[in-house]
């Protein structure tokens, strides 16, 4: 069954609403990866960290990639990151990650990325065997503990929203859900890649990016929206605050830095926060220079690189 990152362990919304969210709560803590956040800029995984998501974002845009796919598969690679003790500083195991990451999303979404993944690496002046891919796949099932129906942000949103509808908002396509809807999904997406919000459990970012959705949209809806959220028993209104500082300070400094690039290029278009794409400068870091040789590497190469071990693999 395809994954849908809104509803990752039932088929539907009316399901999830009686069954299945105590399950997300519960459970949304198996799905972080906060101790990404001891990282310092020395640590190999800290760059294997931002070479990925250049990599993935430039997929995104380069290949009209789905953003939920793109999503899940940068989930994963900070998932099994955060699983990792040691990495050896081996500039092709960002890459491996990103391809591997890349085929297990496209396979939860029953997605057919073959010839995406098939130009990533040509374009980036990198090929890897199927069987390193395959072997590489493994690892990332074995470390998740095969957990790939991920709980993120997308999870809790509907849940959220009911939470905060008016007594004239009861249709569920009305067009202020629908905005609310639109705009928290949109900073969800460019937030991502930002390590500070590692520390946040999925939910809390849920709500915070509606929040800051509804203070853009209807600011004088904020209060009582804030009001509705913090009353659920599975939120710590502290938290949520400061979560949403923490993405408001976020979305400004994106604004700002859209708003330079923008008059330096002589662009008056204005840009709305919501609108901005936080990306990592893959010019310089996804760009592979021509006179790189393309480089071939075979299964064997991942088992005597990389110093971590395979476990055996279980399902849970």
């Amino acid at each position: 069954m395809e994954l849908d990152l809104q509803n990752p362990l039932t088929t539907s919304y009316e399901d999830l609403q009686y069954d299945g969210v105590p399950s997300l709560f519960s459970n949304e803590s198996d799905h972080m990866s906060s101790s990404l956040l001891s990282f310092d800029s020395s640590d190999s995984r800290f760059s294997i960290r931002r070479s990925a998501v250049a990599l993935l974002s430039h997929a995104k845009f380069s290949y009209n990639l789905d953003p939920f796919l793109v999503y899940l598969s940068v989930n994963y690679v900070d998932r099994f990151l955060s699983k990792q003790r040691t990495l050896e500083k081996k500039p092709w195991i960002a890459q491996i990650l990103v391809v591997a990451s890349l085929s297990l999303a496209a396979k939860m979404r029953n997605s057919d990325l073959s010839l995406p993944i098939s130009d990533l690496q040509r374009e980036e002046g990198f090929e890897f065997e199927s069987q390193s891919v395959r072997r590489m796949e493994t690892i990332l099932l074995s470390t998740l503990q095969w957990r790939m129906r991920s709980i993120t942000p997308f999870s809790f949103l509907q849940y959220f929203i009911s939470l905060i509808k008016t007594d004239n908002d009861d249709d569920d396509d009305s067009s202020l859900t629908q905005c609310l809807n639109r705009r928290a999904s949109d900073l969800i997406f460019n937030v991502q890649h930002e390590m500070e919000l590692l520390e946040y459990k999925p939910s809390i970012i849920s709500a915070s990016a509606l929040l800051c959705a509804v203070h853009g949209l209807t600011p004088l809806m904020f209060s009582s929206c804030e009001e509705a959220i913090s009353s659920s028993e599975y939120v710590n209104r502290g938290v949520l605050l400061e979560c949403v500082g923490a993405m408001q300070e976020i979305t400004r400094e994106g604004y700002e830095q859209s708003s330079v690039q923008a008059s330096a290029s002589g662009t008056v278009t204005p840009i709305s926060v919501f609108d901005w794409q936080g990306t990592s400068t893959v010019s310089e870091e996804g760009t592979t220079d021509n006179s790189v040789k393309r480089r071939r590497l075979n299964g064997s190469s991942i088992c005597d690189s990389i110093t971590f071990q395979i476990s055996q693999i279980q399902r849970c």
